[in-house]
């Protein structure tokens, strides 16, 4: 005698294809993830007049799973080091400015970041975020999988 048990269920099928949905590129779940990480990331990122924070939101498109950032000098300020060669120039002795070629080179020297508005502001900002706020996230977008708010 052979026992065999067919699941032919329509309901179980159609809440596979739901809970597959939640999951996908531009489902619920990826557009939590992607708003959280722009979100947690502000006070890891150097600010002065709030550009590169803007060039993030403006250069992500929500539940795609990429944080874009449409800024000339983000990955500069990312990675932290001083590009150069940085050459001073100088009126009557005093220096006005600085002139470099068009193609930049690593200096090895790193960036120094203003913490006055954002004390955690620093190079490599998403990894700090990450290894912060990696668990915050994961709970939410297990809440939004188990039927849940993110909150």
């Amino acid at each position: 005698m052979k026992n065999e048990i067919r699941l032919n269920d329509k309901d179980f099928y159609k809440a596979m294809e739901e809970k597959r949905k939640l999951f996908a590129v531009g489902g619920p779940i990826q557009q939590f993830i992607d708003s959280e990480v722009l979100r947690l990331m502000v006070p890891y990122t150097p600010m002065d007049t709030g550009a590169m924070i803007q060039s993030a939101i403006a250069g992500t498109v929500i539940g795609s799973g990429k944080i874009e950032y449409n800024s000339p000098y983000a990955r500069y300020l990312y990675y932290g080091e001083v590009y150069g060669p940085n050459i001073p120039k100088k009126e009557n002795g005093i220096i006005v400015g600085y002139w470099s070629p068009p193609k930049k080179q690593p200096t090895g020297r790193p960036l120094t970041y203003s913490t006055e508005r954002h004390p955690l502001a620093g190079k490599l900002w998403f990894e700090r975020m990450k290894a912060d706020h990696k668990d915050d996230i994961l709970k939410g977008a297990i809440a939004i999988a188990m039927g849940r708010s993110s909150n």
